[in-house]
C-alpha cells in the first residue's frame, strides 16, 4: 500500500513538473508573437483627383455635398454624374497625425506594398507597429522582438515583408519581396 502511495506521489510531482515547463515554453515562444490591438489614426497626404468622389468610412463623416456648377454638369456623362478619375498614391511613407493622449512619438510612417500596408510610430530608438491591414486576398503575420518588427503579407506563393529595426541606430524600414 505504501509503496503505491509513494508511486502514486512521484507520477504526480513528475507530471506537474512536465506540465509547468511545456506552459513555460509555450508561454515564452507566444509572448514574442503578441502585439496590441491596432490603433485607427487617419492617413494624410493621399493625392486624389478634384473630380473623384470623396472617400468615407464608418469613421468618416463627408463634409456637406458641393454645389454643382454649369462646367460639371456639362462634362457629366449620360446618367449626370461626372465620370471620376482615377487618384494615385504614392507608395512612399507618408505621415499621420496620432490621436491626443496615445503614447505615440508622432512620427507615425505608412508604408504602402503590393500586399498590404503597415503603419509603425517610429521613435529615436524605437518603433511600435500601429497596424497591419492586409490587401484583398492577401493575410498578415506580425513578428515582435526587442529591436526588431517583421510583418509579411502572403498571397499563395508570394510574399512581401516590412522590416522595421532598430538595433543599434534609429528604426529603419526595410520592403522585401519574395
Amino acid at each position: 500500500m505504501r509503496r503505491g502511495l509513494v508511486h502514486s506521489v512521484a507520477w504526480l510531482l513528475a507530471t506537474g513538473a512536465a506540465v509547468t515547463l511545456s506552459w513555460w515554453g509555450v508561454h515564452t515562444v507566444m509572448a514574442g508573437t503578441v502585439y496590441d490591438p491596432p490603433r485607427a489614426l487617419p492617413v494624410v497626404g493621399a493625392v486624389a483627383s478634384e473630380s473623384a468622389p470623396p472617400v468615407s468610412s464608418s469613421t468618416h463623416r463627408p463634409g456637406p455635398a458641393p454645389s454643382r456648377s454649369a462646367s460639371s454638369s456639362s462634362a457629366a456623362g449620360k446618367s449626370g454624374r461626372p465620370t471620376p478619375k482615377p487618384s494615385t498614391v504614392s507608395p512612399k511613407p507618408s505621415r499621420s497625425v496620432p490621436p491626443a493622449n496615445s503614447g505615440s512619438t508622432g512620427n507615425v510612417k505608412s508604408y504602402e506594398t503590393a500586399g498590404g500596408r503597415a503603419v509603425f510610430d517610429l521613435g529615436e530608438r524605437s518603433a511600435t507597429l500601429v497596424s497591419a491591414t492586409p490587401g484583398a486576398g492577401w493575410s498578415v503575420q506580425v513578428w515582435k522582438q526587442t529591436t526588431w518588427i517583421r510583418v509579411e503579407f502572403t498571397s499563395g506563393a508570394d510574399r512581401v515583408s516590412v522590416f522595421c529595426t532598430w538595433h543599434d541606430h534609429a528604426p529603419s524600414v526595410e520592403i522585401a519581396t519574395y
